[in-house]
C-alpha cells in the first residue's frame, strides 16, 4: 500500500448495535449497568527518571472484597528503554458491539518518545496481560511518515486509528492519523493528502454527525524538552480544533480558539451518539471550551468554564494557571469532571445544560499551592492563602491530579498524577524522585460532591524496581474514555 495515500476506514453505519453480540454495550446507558470494575490497567513509566528500566503496564486490584485490594498484582515490562508509555486504547469497543466476530482483547500502547507501539493480549489472563506484538518506529516512519503517537481509538470496521503529533524529527508539520488493520499492520495515513492538522494530540469521532474533531498540543521537539512560555508566543503550541468529515478524512474546518484556547488537549463528545456537542480542555488557558454544530452544519465553540489564574508568590511566574490536563464525561452525560494539575483540585460539574456547566463538587488532592509549600496564593487584600490537602493512609500526597478514569456507574473516580516525564521533572521534581500514586474519589451522583476513599491508595514509590510515574488508566471491559457508540 502507498505510504501516505488516504484510507477510508469504517462506514459510519450502525452495525446492529441494539441486538449486538460483540464487545461493549448497546448504548452508554446500558454500559452504566455493566459489572463493577475489579481490575484496572495503568501505564507506569521509568523513561525520564534515570532509573534505566523499561516502562510497564501495571494491573491494579480495585475489588474491595479482594485480599489484594489497592495493590499492584502484575507488572508487564515492555521490551525497550526510553519509550514513555502514555495513553492506551482497545482493538475493539462498543463501536463494534454489533459485530459478533469482534472481541475486546488487545490493548494498544503507543509510546510517546520512541514512537514504538505495543500490542498486549489481555484475553488469556486479565490480571496478567502478555506481549502480543511490537510495531517498530521504522515501520511507522516508512509507511506513514508519522511519529509521536498519542490517542488510540478502535473503529466499527475493526481497524484502529491513532493520532500522531509529528514526524520522526519532531516537526509538527508531520502530524496526522495512523491506521492499523485488525492484525495491527500499518496501513498508512487516514486523512486525505493535504488535510493534515497543524498540530496533533487527541481526537473523538461522532459518526451520526459525520464528524471527527482533533486537538493540538504543540511541536514535539519543543514540548519534549519542557515548557517555556516564550514558545507559546512563538507559535510552537496549538490553540485550534480540527474538524474532519467522518469517515472520509477531509479537513472541513479549523476552529481558532484564540487566547482562551491555548494548548487544547483532551476532546470529549457527549456519549449519546445523537448529540452534536462536546468539550475540550485547554490546559494553558485553563478553560473548558464547548464545541457544537450550527444549523447550517458548520461547527462553532464557546468558553463554558474558566478557571482563573491565581496570583502567587515564590513561583516561576507571577500568576499560575490551573492547567486542565484531563476531562471526562459520565456515561449518562450528566456530569463532567476535570483536574487542575498545578492548582491541585478535581472538579465535578453538572452538564444537564451543556452550555452552562454548574460546579457541584471540588476536592483538593495536591498541587503547588498546598499548605507546607513555599508557593502561596496572594489574595486581593494582600493576605496569602494555601489549600488543605489531607494525607491518605498516613502518606503525603505528591504533585497534582493529572489523569482520571470513571467507573461505569459513575460513582468512583480513579486519579493518577504524572503528566509527562519532562514536565513532571520541571514542575514536580519530587514526583520523579518519589513516584506517583493513585487515588479513588467517591462521587455523589445524586446531590453532587467528591470525597477521597481513605481505604484506597496505590503508591508507585514502593515499586520493586524503584519509584515509577503512573499515567492513563483502563478497565478490561471498557470505560467512558475508550468506548464510542455509532
Amino acid at each position: 500500500m502507498a505510504t501516505t495515500e488516504e484510507l477510508t476506514v469504517g462506514d459510519g453505519e450502525v452495525h446492529g448495535c441494539c441486538a449486538g453480540t460483540g464487545p461493549g454495550y448497546a448504548s452508554p446507558l446500558e454500559a452504566m449497568k455493566g459489572p463493577v470494575e475489579k481490575l484496572l490497567y495503568v501505564t507506569a513509566i521509568y523513561t525520564g527518571t534515570g532509573r534505566g528500566k523499561p516502562d510497564y503496564l501495571a494491573t491494579i486490584d480495585v475489588d474491595p472484597k479482594s485480599p489484594t485490594y489497592s495493590k499492584v498484582v502484575h507488572r508487564l515490562p515492555v521490551t525497550h528503554l526510553g519509550d514513555e508509555l502514555h495513553h492506551t486504547g482497545w482493538n475493539a469497543c462498543s463501536s463494534c458491539h454489533g459485530d459478533p466476530s469482534a472481541h475486546r482483547r488487545y490493548l494498544i500502547l503507543p509510546s510517546l518518545m520512541s514512537s514504538r507501539i505495543y500490542v498486549l493480549d489481555t484475553g488469556k489472563n486479565e490480571r496478567a496481560p502478555v506481549l502480543h506484538k511490537v510495531i517498530e518506529p521504522d515501520v511507522i516512519f516508512s509507511k506513514a511518515n508519522l511519529a509521536f503517537p498519542h490517542t488510540s481509538h478502535c473503529l466499527a470496521s475493526g481497524e484502529i486509528l491513532i493520532s500522531c503529533m509529528g514526524d520522526k524529527d519532531g516537526n509538527a508539520q508531520g502530524a496526522g492519523f495512523l491506521v492499523l488493520d485488525s492484525d495491527f499492520n500499518v496501513k498508512g495515513r487516514w486523512e486525505k493528502p493535504g488535510h493534515s492538522p497543524k498540530f496533533g494530540y487527541d481526537f473523538w469521532y461522532q459518526p451520526r454527525h459525520g464528524t471527527m474533531i482533533s486537538s493540538a498540543w504543540g511541536v514535539p521537539s519543543v514540548f519534549s524538552k519542557g515548557f517555556n512560555p516564550q514558545h507559546v508566543e512563538e507559535g510552537h503550541y496549538g490553540r485550534h480544533l480540527f474538524v474532519y468529515s467522518w469517515p472520509e478524512g477531509s479537513l472541513k474546518q479549523t476552529l481558532d480558539l484564540g487566547s482562551a484556547g491555548h494548548i487544547p488537549l483532551e476532546v470529549r463528545f457527549l456519549h449519546d451518539p445523537s448529540k452534536d456537542t462536546g468539550y475540550v480542555a485547554c490546559a494553558l488557558s485553563s478553560t473548558l471550551v464547548r464545541f457544537f454544530k450550527l444549523p447550517d452544519g458548520t461547527w462553532s465553540h464557546e468558553v463554558a468554564v474558566t478557571v482563573p489564574y491565581l496570583k502567587v508568590q515564590n513561583w516561576i511566574l507571577p500568576e499560575m494557571p490551573g492547567l486542565i490536563t484531563d476531562i471526562l464525561i459520565s456515561l449518562d452525560d450528566r456530569y463532567l469532571y476535570f483536574v487542575n494539575w498545578l492548582h491541585g483540585d478535581i472538579r465535578q460539574y453538572s452538564i444537564n445544560d451543556p452550555a452552562k456547566p454548574v460546579l457541584t463538587g471540588q476536592i483538593w488532592v495536591g498541587g503547588l499551592i498546598r499548605k507546607g509549600s513555599q508557593v502561596a496564593v496572594i489574595k486581593e487584600d494582600g493576605q496569602t492563602w494555601q489549600t488543605d490537602v489531607p494525607d491518605v493512609q498516613g502518606k503525603r500526597l505528591r504533585a497534582g491530579p493529572q489523569m482520571i478514569q470513571l467507573s461505569l456507574d459513575g460513582k468512583r473516580l480513579y486519579v493518577t498524577n504524572s503528566l509527562y516525564s519532562p514536565w513532571d521533572k520541571q514542575f514536580y521534581p519530587e514526583l520523579v524522585e518519589k513516584g506517583s500514586h493513585m487515588l479513588q474519589i467517591d462521587c455523589d451522583t445524586e446531590k453532587g460532591g467528591l470525597a477521597i476513599n481513605p481505604n484506597f491508595l496505590v503508591d508507585f514509590g514502593d515499586e520493586p524496581e524503584g519509584p515509577a510515574l503512573a499515567h492513563e488508566m483502563r478497565y478490561p471491559g471498557g470505560d467512558c474514555t475508550s468506548d464510542i457508540w455509532v
